[in-house]
């Protein structure tokens, strides 16, 4: 079948994989399981198992493969080093090597799943066309890939593009998960929107329809597109913290486009009413000239991502 690249999105609990052409056709998608017993010891085995068998279910020879690319949950440095993940049980290693190893010898290149994931949003997603981007996930957190000139952004030890924890509000009395208060991630993830949407109802009697919902994310921004003058302030508040929150991005990295994806994205456009307007009156004028777009690939942006990373 010619030259082919596996793409490997490493989740705390599926391992998704491609099987990709060079061009970045997928040409077959599947998932296993992930094993955390034991330290997460079985996972890259596991992973080197699977490939193997597709490899042979396929007839594709050791030479044929160009090469194997990974994103996983924690900070990965360009060396393919990861600087443990603690929901995976691993410590300081080279993935890189480790995972070579096991596939004796096939390239393998590593990186940070939401790192990984803009690069396929990149490659064939939302920011197809595009060199310098930001791709930020608003899902149970707010996971950030910052692409600069096509290349990651790693950082020294893999953290870059944790935009999610930029300093947002001083008196905060909850904890974000990162030990700190005040995060960005308090306030623009899906459980930071039920948290905004909660405040707000406790301020006061004022009518509102999500007084007769479950509270979510998709609820409020439902709300929002029926008018409800609650949820349009809910709206405002959740625009105004990440549209600060993106603008101080912009000063350090000055992308040409912001790739908004994650569950809260389902809202679709109607959030950038509310964010570029933020955005606007936060952001240092010469990075004012920026496109938002919605992410396009959803689940499958890190094993695109992955595949990416081996043909660099």
């Amino acid at each position: 079948m010619g030259k082919v690249i596996f793409g490997v999105d490493l989740g705390g609990t599926t391992v998704k994989m491609g099987l990709f052409d060079p061009n970045g056709n997928v040409t077959e998608k599947w998932e296993i399981p992930t094993d955390k017993s034991d330290e997460g010891k079985k996972i890259l085995p596991d992973i080197a198992d699977a490939i193997k068998k597709k490899m042979a279910e396929k007839s594709v020879a050791k030479e044929d493969v160009i090469g194997v690319g990974i994103g996983v949950p924690g900070p990965v440095d360009g060396d393919g080093v990861i600087f443990k993940a603690a929901n995976l049980g691993w410590g300081t290693f080279s993935i890189k090597d480790t995972l070579s190893g096991l596939l004796d010898g096939i390239k393998v290149e590593a990186g940070n799943d939401a790192n990984v994931a803009a690069l396929g949003e990149m490659w064939k997603g939302g920011g197809k066309g595009y060199s310098n981007l930001v791709v930020v996930t608003l899902g149970t957190g707010v996971g950030g890939g910052i692409i600069i000139d096509g290349k990651i952004l790693t950082g020294s030890t893999g953290a870059g593009g944790e935009i999610g924890h930029i300093h947002i509000v001083d008196d905060e009395p909850d904890t974000c998960g990162c030990g700190n208060n005040g995060c960005l991630e308090q306030y623009a993830s899906a459980t930071g929107v039920v948290r905004l949407a909660k405040r707000r109802l406790a301020e006061d009697d004022e009518p509102s329809t999500l007084r007769e919902r479950e509270i979510s994310a998709k609820s409020v921004f439902d709300a929002v597109k029926e008018g409800d003058k609650v949820s349009i302030e809910i709206a405002e508040r959740f625009g105004e913290y990440l549209g600060k929150g993106l603008a101080s991005v912009a000063c350090v990295v000055n992308p040409e486009v912001f790739v908004i994806g994650g569950g809260v994205s389902k809202a679709g456009p109607v959030l950038f009413d509310y964010i570029e307007k933020y955005y606007k009156k936060y952001v240092f004028r010469g990075c004012s000239d920026v496109k938002f777009a919605l992410a396009e690939l959803g689940n499958d942006a890190g094993i695109y991502g992955a595949a990416k990373l081996v043909l660099g």
